[in-house]
């Protein structure tokens, strides 16, 4: 069969990677078509019509300047898979774009399957409807999803979270630690991860944050993780200062030796949560008060990060906007580098978490759905 998948940004490249696989293993003859990235390409044996880099834009402001590419882009995706007529359609995440193109398929009678299913709970719940009507199949990795599409009036599967295979298999192959840290010349101190996020407006607004908290803790040694496809000077430019950049395939390569980290929001945070290292939430934007109380009024949920709403319950401090401060991120990782109560129940909040997601295989489970579906 032929598939023809999107993915908008790096954590949907990986997933998607890891689904290609599966569908392959399932159907041997399978063709790819993608807009994506390199883990993509690897499972896929060729290169994207896209590069998610070339995709990846944060809020309206981003969108707006580059507008010209994002309608490009849009028109790649629309053209090509019209002329590919694929079996179906596979969306990974990333909404904005990939429901629009949803509407180009399920116009041309183009089977649409979402796996990675949008944060519709937490806000634009309208766009529930557009998935109703297009979408024959919705394939949750956050077991919460199922129960707010029923409420909807579409049914989900829970197919397992993709993250809990990806970072286990990572953790079986690391580098000895006194390997690790002569490799990268880092001997010295205790290691602090800081993961500004993967794209521009990310870093720019909380790398140097991160940075100036770490520095009231001189015994420890910040690393900043590198994104793919964000140039160094992108970091010097931000605010890195002297801390290292280290380019490694996976970031579970780092934060396994790592006594924390500073996690811009986001899937990072689950991964940090998965291997095991106590961690403080940060996401700036423009850092106003104002922008913080609407923004508590459009999100529909109690937390941004995942650890947290998988649990149900603050299991990592999460200091958003005008919290994102340099004295109160400080504050909130002093006592998660040290052996205290702090560090103690974010690490029982970790077991827990890691419980409520089980170990089913996502991207096997998903695969087999959606031969199943098609074989009918």
């Amino acid at each position: 069969m032929h598939y023809f998948l999107i993915a908008g940004e790096a954590s949907g490249d990986l997933h998607g990677g890891n689904l290609i696989e599966a569908l392959r293993h399932r159907d041997p003859d399978a063709v790819f078509t993608f807009l994506g990235g390199d883990c993509m390409a690897r499972a896929a044996s060729t290169q994207p019509l896209v590069h998610y880099r070339e995709m990846a834009y944060m809020g309206f402001s981003e969108v707006v300047r580059n507008l010209s590419k994002v309608m490009a882009n849009l028109r790649t995706a629309r053209r090509s898979l019209l002329m590919a007529q694929p079996d179906c359609l596979i969306l990974i995440d990333y909404p904005s774009f990939n429901l629009k193109v949803a509407a180009t398929a399920f116009k041309a009678g183009i089977p649409v399957y979402y796996y990675i299913s949008p944060k519709i709970w937490a806000w634009k719940k309208w766009r529930v409807r557009d998935i109703r009507r297009m979408v024959r199949k919705v394939f949750s990795i956050l077991p919460f999803e199922p129960a707010f599409y029923r409420e909807n009036g579409f049914d989900s599967l829970y197919v397992g979270n993709p993250s809990v295979a990806e970072v286990d298999a990572r953790l079986k192959n690391l580098l000895p630690r006194e390997e690790f840290l002569k490799k990268f010349g880092l001997r010295d101190r205790p290691l602090v991860a800081l993961m500004p996020g993967s794209r521009f407006g990310e870093i720019r607004n909380n790398l140097a944050v991160m940075n100036l908290a770490l520095n009231q803790y001189p015994q420890y040694r910040g690393v900043i993780i590198g994104a793919p496809g964000i140039d160094d000077e992108v970091y010097k430019a931000c605010g890195a200062g002297m801390l290292p950049l280290l380019r490694v395939e996976s970031a579970v390569d780092v934060l396994a030796h790592c006594r924390a980290a500073l996690v811009t929001s986001g899937t990072a945070t689950l991964e940090t949560a998965l291997v095991g290292v106590p961690q403080v939430a940060l996401y700036r934007g423009n850092g106003t008060k104002i922008t913080y109380e609407v923004m508590k009024r459009v999100l529909d949920i109690d937390f941004v990060t995942l650890p947290n709403l998988i649990a149900g319950r603050e299991i990592i401090p999460e200091m958003l906007m005008h919290y994102c401060s340099p004295s109160l991120v400080a504050e909130k990782i002093g006592p998660l580098l040290r052996d205290t109560s702090e560090r103690r129940a974010q690490l029982d909040g970790y077991a827990e978490m890691r419980r409520i997601l089980g170990t089913a295989d996502a991207a096997d489970n998903t695969a087999g759905a959606i031969l199943n579906d098609l074989r009918r």
